[in-house]
């Protein structure tokens, strides 16, 4: 014993010596190998049996422990039976013998490895592994031990990882739900003793005013008085003990729900007694009296009871989450929600002592948010199958909700149940879609509900009523591209927007007014303008009055975005039926945008102008924005009024440019300029009227924008006022005939306001080839970008319009575009400057190509070939970082348009581009791990390949009907072959999108060309394909895609199957290394010759998971071991 007795003592002192933190990480590595090696050799189990049985130390404890795991789960095979039977003795014995004093990670960690050693041996070699820790929780002195051990066994056996067989799984799980109705019968008579032993000996306490609780809702949610005063009963307190083996029974329980399915052996008294326990959680009382009675020394007080709580919840969310309820358990379900909602009522009572809101801050928030997760599931996963029962009263189960949702303690638990609602007014649409016969009924059901909704949330958003909360809230940080103020309001306004759909005349019935009352306070701000030395002040000086006018302010942006989100449901088929509404809505808009901009709020001096000024400028961009939203009923009133008497949309129109332009200016706040120019945007394009181009404000701003004198505006605006002016003299208008649209006069002014946008850009052309200065040319690049900015958008803005548009846009261009060819070269190293090029390029390449028509287009493209060489592009994309990469995407993205068009136009290009694609850009991708160009490159391959398909087969009619089957020629063999070579290279690399992306095109040219069917294909290159994709599964490099992978393996293999079952199959499995060839026969065997798509992927998941079993088998047994 001497040599173990000393091992122990060295162990120690180098354990000691690791977690010392003078020492070194040098000789940690050292002592990390030397424990390694020792963790290696056979027979290592034996010492870390007496160093388990005879130390105190903890590392060195969790070091043994991590042998045993080690050789259970990697070298079992190997170990002798003798010594396995001695293993499954000895650890067990030492669990019972220590487990009341060991550290419980210690003990936790025993007890999963001797799970696993009955995940390997149960039942045949360890036939009471499961009778023994159901005689553990039998026995109470043990019961904890026990728990731990079924929860232990249900996490490592139901669901294991994957170095067990796939027939190994299935056995286990197999075996598991035989004792399925044990174990639950067992963990319900525990949490039922526990709480009839506790419930009899509970202080009653004194009869309290809200002892009637039981109340009309109550009774008609459970249907029985019975069950209803059994849910009364006074919490029982429980001593310490008897919290921690129910807190271990409900955890089990909440694993064990994880994966059996819902079925009879989930009795209703298992049901109820969780929902007991679910008490804990919204029981304050509970909580104050433990504190006082103190049930036994050092009990924990309160957090621990609420913990059961919280527990018991969370088995009720794991049953609430299978969609798939068997009939026989409907009933049971309908149980359990009348349960939570009892408890759903008890957290939301008020009562003198309580509001709800303090009742809700005083349980745990694990609880609270758990309740919600419960409420969330009950909506979205189970409310159609329950809304049918007649005795479950949906109606005040909504009143609930309301009351729990708008006392929520936190802005997150209030987000999650406005969620909640969303989910029912979602659910509620798409019921009156399917049952439009009985729309009425429905909606007067919950009509209510949905008004009061409505109300709270817009009250909600105010800071009139509620103020305190949203000044908590943060608008300054971006998280995902919005404040956390800005995601407040977004979510309260999506509410608002489901309620106007289903009731829409309550909803602006009661929207309008709230504006209403906060617009008259803006419009009377005029009076309190006075014209003082520097300009015109506001004077409202007071704290109090400041402070008043804030929250106001603050209320009618968010009022306005309210009225601009539902104007949608004023559009379309209810446009008669609720014009009036929406003309009310607009005139108002039209009055308060051009009340701000006559007025100058925007630029009006205030008493606190860090908070009012924001504030006035905010109002100002909101009503604009609001406006803008109408932009589609506009287009819509014009259509239905240009005939007879237009004089109101005429006005309409005419006031609100009155108020746009005077905004555009660079003096104006950025915010602000860039409202108006929305506004006109969408005014040119969406409405469109004849008449606008005659209005003198518009005309004003023409020749702002084509006057160089004036200062320029900021890159955003300028280029949106550019895209409006353009459009007002490009698009057709609407609801003329084609011999009125005057197309001769709009096409010289389009000419002439391209040319002055224009001007500095085309004369750089003389000076394009002399050598820059650097300053003059940080001042051309100025001007090229400018300039490209404003064309490039005016160009995507026609390209889906009509081809008359469309030509007189390019004939503008014209010249434009000669120039940036011309420009091109000189540029070629400035990437910066390529890019904008390149983007501007693309832009007419997708929108204008037809225009451009076929030499000017084939120069272009003969350009950029000649000018992105070898080096030019090696250049680019391996020194010029980021940018120079985007600048080669942007060309093939340029070569994808050109080689998608149909015709024989750009043909005699192919070769080329696949030339430049395989021989220049490839070679110089292709070994680099970061993905730049690869996407790019491969979907133009792709396009090659989807779009000119008989460049590489040209079937011929008269060939197939002769031979009755096309056996296609091939042409251009060796470019296919070196495309398909890239394909199969890009498998192999680690990048999980790009692999993705490349299998999906694989796909789509099998579905749509039959390319897996390709003589060439099926014979050359099919199964190399086939080989990588089951490489890839055995390697998990890419485990997201499995599903995928196997639906491709399938596709491959199904055009041969007699050979992929006769050759491949045998030749794969002859070839993978780390199995015998007794292991290959097996996992041929269990492939069977399925050849419908599900047999066939669970047969290549289950080849897969077989084989990287054994090789983790193999790679377990000893050296020199003889395998039979």
């Amino acid at each position: 014993m001497a040599s173990e007795e000393a091992s122990l003592r060295a162990l120690e002192s180098l354990m000691t010596e690791f977690f010392h933190n003078c020492t070194t990480n040098e000789r940690k590595r050292e002592i990390e190998e030397l424990l390694n090696n020792f963790a290696q050799q056979i027979g290592a189990w034996r010492f870390c049996l007496y160093f388990l049985s005879s130390t105190r130390n903890d590392y060195v404890m969790m070091y043994s422990l991590t042998v045993f795991e080690n050789l259970i789960n990697k070298m079992w095979l190997g170990v002798p039976s003798q010594d396995k039977m001695e293993i499954r003795s000895c650890l067990p014995k030492l669990l019972l013998a220590h487990h009341k004093t060991l550290p419980y990670f210690i003990r936790n960690k025993l007890c999963k490895v001797i799970v696993d050693i009955g995940r390997q041996d149960w039942p045949m070699f360890y036939h009471d592994f499961f009778t023994n820790i159901l005689q553990l929780i039998q026995s109470p002195v043990t019961t904890p031990l026990g728990l731990i051990m079924l929860k232990t066994t249900s996490e490592e056996l139901a669901c294991p990882r994957e170095d067990l067989s796939v027939a190994r799984k299935e056995e286990l799980r197999k075996l598991l739900l035989e004792q399925v109705q044990t174990v639950l019968g067992l963990l319900t008579g525990i949490l039922e003793s526990i709480w009839d032993k506790h419930s009899a000996t509970a202080a009653t306490p004194p009869p309290s005013p809200t002892s009637g609780e039981s109340g009309d809702l109550l009774s008609s949610l459970l249907q029985s008085p019975s069950a209803a005063k059994l849910l009364n009963q006074p919490i029982p307190i429980l001593d310490t003990d008897s919290e921690y083996i129910c807190s271990l029974a409900l955890e089990c329980l909440a694993h064990l729900f994880s994966w059996i399915p819902l079925s009879t052996s989930i009795t209703p008294s298992l049901l109820t007694t969780i929902f007991h326990f679910a008490r804990f959680g919204c029981d304050t009382r509970a909580r104050k009296m433990s504190a006082v009675n103190g049930s036994s020394p050092g009990a924990p007080l309160g957090p621990e009871r609420g913990r059961l709580g919280v527990l018991a919840m969370a088995c009720i969310n794991e049953l609430m989450s299978k969609n798939c309820v068997p009939m026989e358990f409907e009933e049971y379900l309908l149980r359990m929600f009348q349960q939570t909602f009892y408890l759903l009522q008890k957290i939301t009572r008020e009562n003198n002592a309580h509001t709800v809101k303090s009742r809700l801050e005083e349980l745990d928030e694990s609880y609270i948010e758990k309740f919600t997760d419960f409420l969330r599931l009950f909506v979205s996963v189970h409310l159609r199958r329950i809304e049918s029962y007649s005795q479950f009263p949906v109606v005040e189960f909504l009143a609930l909700l309301f009351k729990y949702t708008f006392h929520q303690p936190t802005h997150e638990g209030y987000f999650s149940c406005l969620d909640i609602w969303t989910l029912f007014l979602d659910y509620l649409t798409s019921k009156i879609k399917s049952r439009l016969a009985d729309k009425e009924a429905v909606l007067n059901r919950y009509e209510d509900a949905l008004v009061l909704l409505l109300t709270e949330v817009l009250n909600r958003i105010q800071f009139r009523y509620n103020q305190a909360q949203l000044e908590e809230l943060d608008d300054e940080t971006l998280d995902d591209d919005q404040t956390e103020w800005q995601r407040y309001l977004r979510q309260s306004l999506e509410v608002v927007a489901k309620v106007m759909e289903l009731l829409p005349t309550h909803a602006f019935s009661t929207l309008f007014p709230v504006l209403q009352d906060n617009l008259e306070v803006y419009l009377g701000l005029q009076q309190f303008v006075v014209t003082s030395g520097t300009g015109h002040r506001l004077n409202i000086t007071a704290e109090n009055d400041c402070r008043r006018l804030h929250c106001s302010l603050r209320d009618l942006s968010s009022l306005l975005q309210a009225v601009g989100r539902l104007a949608e449901y004023f559009t379309g088929d209810v446009f008669a039926a609720r014009f009036n509404d929406a003309l009310t809505v607009v005139e108002r808009l039209v009055k308060v945008t051009l009340y701000g901009s006559q007025i100058k709020l925007y630029n009006i001096e205030t008493a606190v102008p860090s908070v009012l000024k924001p504030d006035l400028i905010d109002v100002h961009a909101q009503s604009l924005a609001a406006l803008q939203a109408y932009a589609h009923w506009l287009a819509q009133f014009y259509s239905e009024v240009h005939r007879q008497n237009p004089e109101q949309f005429i006005s309409l129109v005419s006031t609100a440019l009155e108020a746009i332009t005077p905004l555009i200016s660079s003096k104006v706040q950025e915010k602000l300029l860039l409202s108006a120019c929305h506004l006109l945007v969408s005014l040119a394009t969406t409405v469109r009227p004849v008449f606008l181009i005659s209005i003198p404000a518009v005309q004003k701003v023409f020749n702002r924008i084509t006057d160089t004198s004036a200062q320029r505006l900021p890159d955003k605006a300028q280029v949106l006022v550019c895209r409006a002016l353009s459009n007002v003299l490009l698009l057709p208008w609407p609801n003329l005939p084609e011999s009125e649209q005057q197309w001769a006069v709009r096409s010289t002014n389009h000419a002439s306001l391209v040319a002055a946008l224009t001007r500095d850009y085309r004369q750089l052309k003389a000076t394009a080839s002399l050598p820059q200065r650097k300053v003059q040319l940080e001042d051309t690049k100025v001007i090229i970008h400018q300039t490209l900015s404003v064309l490039e958008d005016i160009v995507e803005s026609v390209s889906g319009e009509s081809t008359k548009s469309r030509q007189i846009c390019y004939q503008s261009l014209q010249e434009s575009v000669q120039v940036s060819l011309a420009l091109f070269p000189a540029f070629i190293h400035q990437s910066d400057v390529t890019d904008e090029m390149l983007s501007f390029f693309l832009t007419l390449f997708q929108g204008l190509r037809v225009q451009m028509g076929v030499p000017f287009t084939e120069q272009i493209i003969q350009t950029f070939l000649n000018m992105f060489t070898r080096e030019q592009l090696a250049e680019s994309i391996l020194h010029e970082g980021s940018t120079g990469c985007r600048v080669v995407e942007k060309f093939l993205k340029i070569l994808q348009v050109v080689v998608q068009e149909p015709g024989q136009v750009f043909k005699p290009f192919l070769p080329s581009v696949i030339s430049l694609c395989m021989e220049q850009v490839y070679p110089i991708i292709a070994e680099r791990s970061s993905p730049d160009v690869k996407a790019e490159l491969f979907e133009l391959l792709f396009r090659v390949l989807h779009h000119n398909w008989r460049y590489f087969f040209k079937s011929s009619v008269l060939a197939s009907v002769q031979r009755g089957v096309a056996e296609e020629q091939m042409e251009n063999e060796a470019q296919f072959s070196a495309i398909m070579q890239a394909f199969g290279q890009s498998f192999l690399q680690p990048d999980i999108h790009l692999f993705k992306q490349n299998l999906f095109y694989l796909e789509t040219l099998n579905t749509k060309q039959k390319l897996y069917h390709k003589k060439i294909f099926r014979t050359t290159m099919l199964f190399q394909f086939v080989n990588v994709l089951l490489q890839v599964l055995v390697h998990k490099s890419h485990d997201l895609l499995q599903e995928e992978i196997g639906i491709a393996t399938y596709n491959m293999a199904s055009v041969d199957f007699d050979g992929f079952y006769s050759a491949f199959l045998p030749e794969f499995l002859a070839s993978c290394d780390g199995v015998d060839s007794n292991q290959k026969n097996v996992l041929g065997r269990n492939f069977k010759m399925d050849r419908d798509l599900p047999s066939f992927t669970q047969n290549v998941h289950r080849l897969v998971n077989d084989l990287r079993y054994y090789r983790l088998c193999n790679d377990s047994l000893p050296p020199g071991t003889v395998k039979l």
